[in-house]
């Protein structure tokens, strides 16, 4: 059996899935239409003129609610595992919370283009990226707490460099 076969553990591979083609599709569909530039548009360029910013919206909700799953299911792992420790609870809880606002971003993403509403996208790209960059603090500092009862110190080092990988392309998109 395949390790994305066991569970929920096909959650995050959706995610990612489902993402990445939410952008291929809007990105070729504004393409060949001649709304954007194809060798360098921006990502949120793809999606504000219909109907690729119809399909935009739809799969970005859908990714919005595949992200909530996949934060639920890393919640109750988390309580599953270590039911007792009052400081991993408070951090498990945190960390909901702040993957649902991370995700609440993308929904807003999805339905205000940058061409309507330009502040209330750049509100939803906090909200996603920013939010979310905190989540992964939070994943990353649990993933150090846990260790090693539930697992290696190989995971921690795993989610710190995706940590700091996304910190630095958010440092320099803003640049």
């Amino acid at each position: 059996m395949w390790w994305f076969q066991q569970g929920l553990s096909f959650l995050p591979v959706a995610l990612v899935v489902w993402s990445a083609a939410s952008f291929v599709f809007s990105y070729i569909t504004a393409i060949v239409l001649h709304h954007v530039d194809p060798l360098v548009p921006y990502i949120s360029d793809t999606g504000t003129i219909p109907p690729e910013r119809c399909l935009f919206g739809i799969m970005l909700n859908i990714s919005a609610f595949l992200g909530v799953a996949t934060m639920y299911v890393r919640y109750k792992q988390v309580h599953a595992l270590t039911p007792d420790k009052a400081r991993i609870i408070q951090l498990n809880k945190l960390g909901l919370t702040l993957g649902c606002m991370s995700c609440f971003g993308l929904c807003i993403i999805a339905n205000f283009q940058k061409c309507i509403l330009y502040y209330i996208h750049v509100v939803g790209a906090c909200l996603t990226f920013g939010v979310g960059a905190i989540y992964m603090l939070v994943q990353t500092v649990l993933s150090y707490l846990m260790q090693p009862e539930v697992h290696s110190k190989d995971i921690f080092w795993i989610r710190l460099t995706a940590l700091l990988w996304c910190c630095s392309s958010i440092v320099s998109s803003i640049l």
